[in-house]
């Protein structure tokens, strides 16, 4: 739709609210969710959507940035607006707006302390392993393996030794320097399979960049035998030099499935776990 076709809501109430929208979105032509300048990103597809219908400067923040040509169906935003746009139109007027490979969920009203980053509980992603390379309808948002064979025991047991509380420094990639914490804990690693797709589901507190698509790639290593369930206690000790770290898959298999709030939310900086970072940079 035309840009003068859009509905235009001017501010007309003073109160400001918090609005808390979930949204969904085909990463593959998206430079990922954080603003970057000059280039296409989720959060600046937003951000001017946003801008468009209100007439204001809305700073949008999400729970996750997730990686150039990663996926969501469930990636958690929130925003402040006075604007007298109905709660109950929101959701239509923004998708309106907004391009096709962009879908807002749901929307509604949030506590004015509520923050979409800050107050996570867990997030939950998957990673989908294709093994048939002939389905063109997947192929977008799977890592094509082709046929090959992997052992499931073994990649279970590894699963299970990911759960808990760890340092998953050597499971990452490309870390600022910034970032000092690495400790994270996985509440879930589930393996579901199907006669032609692994589905590996994570959840955890947060994710550090590349975490979840290098566990992902850890656990195909173990499965075809180019690591040991050995390698696994290894690689969560940040000091070991003894195991080649595994490989990187590729963002396109990668969702972000769902953001968790506890009921209230509660902000993680105010929390007695502090040591578990809400950042999550998937």
């Amino acid at each position: 739709m035309e840009t003068e076709a859009l509905p235009l809501f001017l501010n007309l109430w003073t109160k400001i609210r918090r609005y808390h929208a979930v949204v969904a979105y085909d990463g593959t032509d998206f430079c990922g969710f954080a603003a970057q300048t000059g280039r296409r990103t989720v959060q600046g597809t937003l951000t001017e959507t946003v801008r468009r219908i209100t007439g204001e400067v809305n700073e949008i923040i999400g729970a996750s940035r997730t990686d150039s040509g990663a996926h969501a169906e469930g990636q958690s935003i929130h925003f402040d607006s006075s604007a007298n746009v109905p709660l109950d139109k929101w959701q239509n007027v923004l998708n309106r707006a907004l391009p096709e490979d962009v879908r807002i969920v749901s929307v509604r009203v949030a506590e004015p302390d509520f923050h979409a980053r800050f107050s996570t509980e867990y997030r939950g992603y998957q990673y989908r392993v294709l093994l048939n390379n002939r389905d063109p309808f997947r192929a977008r948002y799977c890592f094509l393996a082709g046929k090959r064979k992997f052992d499931k025991a073994a990649m279970e047991e590894a699963a299970n030794q990911l759960i808990g509380i760890h340092d998953f420094k050597l499971l990452t990639q490309e870390l600022d320097p910034s970032i000092q914490n690495t400790v994270r804990q996985l509440h879930k690693v589930e393996l579901n399979w199907t006669e032609d797709e692994i589905q590996m589901n994570i959840d955890g507190n947060a994710f550090l960049r590349g975490m979840m698509r290098r566990i992902s790639g850890l656990l195909l290593e173990i499965g075809r035998g180019h690591k040991s369930l050995e390698s696994v206690p290894l690689l969560l000790d940040p000091n070991c030099k003894l195991v080649k770290p595994p490989v990187v898959l590729p963002a396109k298999g990668l969702c972000l499935k769902k953001v968790v709030y506890a009921n209230p939310p509660q902000d993680c900086r105010t929390r007695s776990d502090g040591f578990l970072s809400s950042e999550d940079a998937e």
